[in-house]
């Protein structure tokens, strides 16, 4: 039983008892009750955050580690960037300097990754998000590139394939070889205006004239396909004109006998027949002329097997002096 309160009342100069209503009392237990839990959680909050439990120090060491990791992490996507990076440069001086092409555009290769709200399920994590969305958005990058240096390297490679292609194709090498040949080859009838051998008056010679005996191998001066042969009793006689693509073609004149059919596929250094005299000729010798995109240009530029730069050079000057022609 509670004790009971008094007080004194002037007016009537006595003692009156207090009443307490119903609606004071509860509120004054509802007051105590408050007062208590918030008590209560203040002191369950002190004791969680100066006393944690050992559930949750083995929680926070870990999560400690875990940042540690993240960090180590961080670093070596960094370094693998730079590497990237480094490869991605070395990648651009191929495009530049071997195939005369634009590398990978800057402007992709630094481009965005992901939309703007890629990340915003890590906004949750107060303590790591922002660690892991850095760690996140740098591996998403690094696989963005990893995926474009990709692609640019199978180009390269693509362009090296249809490269090599094109080098054994384009005419490059004599059609008689320079031990088989009859005389030195700073003798031969190069391309220009020659006295005509039969005719003699001044005339185009379209090609350059290889003397050799008679039944010395002519070989293909090029990959290429065979696209016509012609037996005729003047001109260039039998002959032989190899398409090789890339706007280039080659003609072998004055044949003495033909190895290939049109239609065949040719290798540089094939045998395609033999050194003869056949057609307008004077003596043994092949009539070789290389024709690019239609018009017949001076082979010479195309005869570098077995020459030194001093040594090619003085062939183009022996080649560029007037002289008689052979056909």
């Amino acid at each position: 039983m509670g004790k009971e309160k008094f007080v004194y009342n002037v007016h009537t100069l006595r003692y009156e008892k207090v009443e307490v209503s119903t609606k004071e009392r509860v509120l004054r237990i509802l007051g105590f009750l408050c007062a208590v839990l918030v008590a209560g959680g203040l002191f369950t909050f002190l004791t969680w955050e100066l006393f944690p439990s050992p559930k949750e120090k083995a929680l926070l060491r870990e999560l400690h580690q875990m940042e540690l990791q993240y960090t180590e992490l961080n670093k070596q996507l960094d370094l693998m960037s730079k590497v990237l990076a480094n490869v991605q440069e070395r990648d651009a001086g191929v495009h530049r300097m071997l195939f005369g092409m634009d590398p990978i555009d800057p402007a992709i290769w630094n481009g965005g990754i992901g939309g703007h709200n890629a990340y915003s399920d890590l906004v949750n994590y107060k303590r790591t998000g922002a660690l892991i969305k850095k760690t996140r958005e740098k591996a998403d990058r690094l696989m963005h590139q990893i995926r474009l240096q990709s692609e640019s390297l199978d180009t390269i490679i693509a362009l090296a394939k249809d490269r090599e292609k094109m080098l054994a194709s384009i005419p490059s090498i004599k059609p008689v070889r320079s031990d088989k040949l009859s005389r030195k080859v700073s003798l031969l009838s190069g391309f220009g205006y020659r006295i005509h051998p039969i005719f003699k008056v001044r005339k185009l010679h379209t090609g350059i004239d290889f003397t050799a005996p008679r039944g010395t191998p002519i070989q293909a001066t090029g990959d290429g396909k065979v696209v016509k042969i012609e037996h005729k009793r003047t001109g260039y006689g039998n002959s032989v004109v190899i398409d090789h693509g890339y706007g280039y073609q080659t003609r072998y004149g004055h044949m003495q006998r033909i190895d290939v059919k049109v239609g065949q596929k040719v290798k540089k250094g094939q045998q395609i027949g033999l050194v003869g005299s056949t057609g307008t000729s004077t003596a043994p010798h092949c009539h070789y002329e290389v024709i690019y995109k239609g018009q017949k240009i001076n082979p010479i530029q195309y005869c570098m097997d077995g020459l030194s730069p001093k040594e090619y050079q003085e062939l183009v000057e022996m080649a560029s002096t007037a002289n008689h022609s052979f056909d």
